[in-house]
């Protein structure tokens, strides 16, 4: 019987066995990982260059391009070294690290996507007082707000997670470290209140998703409202992208968290992880440009300026 103090390691859940398809996870989230990279550090780029960008809802898409390339970047780099050397090891401290960290960003972008779509509802709805509503420092407190709230909810979840004595080995049955796998090796009892604060935390997270779904039925009734084809379509090109990232985001991390065990398989909780962890911050920049005529004219000059560059050196 082993404690967590004599822990010096956990086995992560490899996607598979055989050498060839290691290799191929590894390109696999490699490519996955470089779009992210490339896409998200093109949103950054672009709204910090551009000064017609410089507006409550790109302040508020450039930090969660911030957020998304730090989840994405707390986990998949390990998962590929372990596919391409061949190992399942990471460290306790690095686990714990890992935790803390992938809870601090996946927390802050929750928080940050209600933020927007508070962002939305009083540009649509209520378009005279959104200069007064969300003005530069209202959006530079709220942000902070996401990012802090994020970053305790982190901290409390990782003391808790590291503190409860583990005595069932130290193999994880995900990709990644996450809480529900550490506390399946916990054998004490006071895993029960790790259980209480993941019960309050979606009680929380679901007030926000009903934030979320009242601002946009109030949007969508506003929109409807508008008489000019052209002005609908403008107002739902800002809105549909987000209300799509949401609803990926929030449908895949609820099941994940709070799927009955009798459904769970190591498959299934692989799938599930990938779909919230993995998949929305590569294809989050996708989503918001391609309806988005003005980011996308954006990033093209910003493109061509870099070309050009390139070019002429």
């Amino acid at each position: 019987m082993s404690n967590s103090s004599s822990i010096t390691q956990f086995l992560l859940l490899p996607f598979t066995d055989t050498r060839e398809l290691q290799l191929l996870h590894f390109w696999l989230f490699l490519g996955i990982y470089l779009a992210a990279l490339l896409g998200n550090g093109l949103i950054i780029t672009t709204i910090a260059w551009d000064q017609h960008l410089h507006t409550p809802m790109y302040f508020f898409l450039l930090n969660l391009a911030l957020l998304d390339l730090g989840s994405i970047s707390t986990i998949v780099p390990k998962s590929m070294s372990n596919s391409l050397w061949d190992t399942r090891a990471i460290s306790y401290s690095g686990c714990a690290a890992q935790v803390f960290l992938f809870l601090f960003f996946i927390s802050a972008e929750f928080y940050l996507l209600t933020i927007m779509s508070y962002d939305r509802y009083v540009a649509i709805c209520k378009p005279l007082h959104y200069g007064t509503l969300l003005g530069s420092r209202a959006c530079v407190h709220m942000a902070a707000a996401a990012w802090a709230t994020g970053f305790l909810n982190a901290l409390l979840y990782t003391a808790n997670t590291f503190s409860l004595p583990l005595c069932k080995g130290n193999a994880l049955g995900q990709f990644f470290c996450e809480i529900p796998q550490i506390l399946k090796l916990s054998c004490s009892h006071s895993h029960l209140r790790e259980h209480g604060l993941i019960v309050v935390s979606a009680c929380l997270a679901f007030a926000c998703f009903v934030f979320i779904v009242v601002s946009y039925v109030q949007i969508l009734r506003a929109v409807l409202r508008i008489p000019s084809e052209q002005g609908r379509h403008k107002a739902f090109s800002t809105c549909l992208p987000h209300l799509a990232v949401v609803s990926l985001f929030v449908s895949t991390a609820m099941f994940a968290y709070l799927k009955p065990s009798s459904i769970s398989s190591p498959s299934l909780d692989l799938v599930v992880s990938v779909l919230y962890s993995v998949v929305p911050p590569a294809v989050n920049p996708l989503i918001y440009s391609m309806r988005n005529r003005e980011l996308k004219e954006s990033i093209r000059k910003v493109m061509n300026v870099c070309f050009s560059k390139a070019v002429m050196n």
